[in-house]
């Protein structure tokens, strides 16, 4: 995200904002091209982060706009805070289900209820960063465009970092708080079965 942000910074106060906009889409869609063409791994955050800032610097350069291209992310945050509270508030909390991608449950704790408590007090901690980070965007966007592009290209990254980890530290301090489950880093071990005794 940073250098297609510098990009768009310098170009911006150089070139105008057609540059500016087509320099973002060039460099998100080298960037995956590069990879796929040399057959390295494309991470789904990748794509993700390349495909958003396509579509919103093609919104914008269709509107001939900068700000549209720095109000699409708030509305997105807003969205996602919406996502998150409501799922927590409604005792779904959709982080369960975010972390069947990052982490094996065994299925005999998928409705443990201390569990379950962890999954929507994240969802709440999540939703909360996100209308944050919404907040701060159009705080920042108040002031111009130059602090638009440092909210949204650095503020809003390093804000995101810091509620994953606080969001993981509140995860893991309450499971091991909780006396039934035992929590720790590393490959679950697989038990080896015992080799069957041939029939005297």
């Amino acid at each position: 995200m940073l250098v297609p942000t510098g990009l768009l910074y310098l170009l911006l106060h150089t070139a105008g904002l057609l540059p500016a906009l087509v320099a973002v889409i060039g460099w998100s869609v080298v960037t995956v091209t590069i990879r796929w063409v040399t057959g390295r791994h494309l991470p789904g955050t990748l794509l993700v982060c390349a495909g958003a800032m396509v579509a919103r610097a093609s919104v914008a350069l269709a509107l001939s706009s900068a700000l549209v291209y720095f109000v699409q992310p708030v509305i997105a945050s807003v969205f996602m805070a919406a996502l998150f509270l409501g799922s927590a508030l409604l005792g779904r909390p959709i982080t369960r289900r975010l972390a069947r991608d990052f982490v094996a449950l065994p299925v005999h704790l998928r409705h443990h209820a201390g569990l379950q408590k962890v999954f929507v007090q994240t969802a709440a901690l999540w939703g909360l960063g996100r209308l944050v980070d919404a907040g701060m965007s159009i705080g920042f966007l108040h002031l111009g465009l130059d602090a638009a592009v440092l909210s949204r290209g650095v503020l809003s990254g390093i804000l995101t970092a810091v509620m994953a980890a606080i969001c993981a530290g509140w995860g893991i301090r309450a499971l091991r708080r909780m006396p039934d489950l035992s929590f720790r880093f590393g490959r679950a071990k697989t038990t080896t079965p015992a080799p069957a005794l041939a029939a005297a």
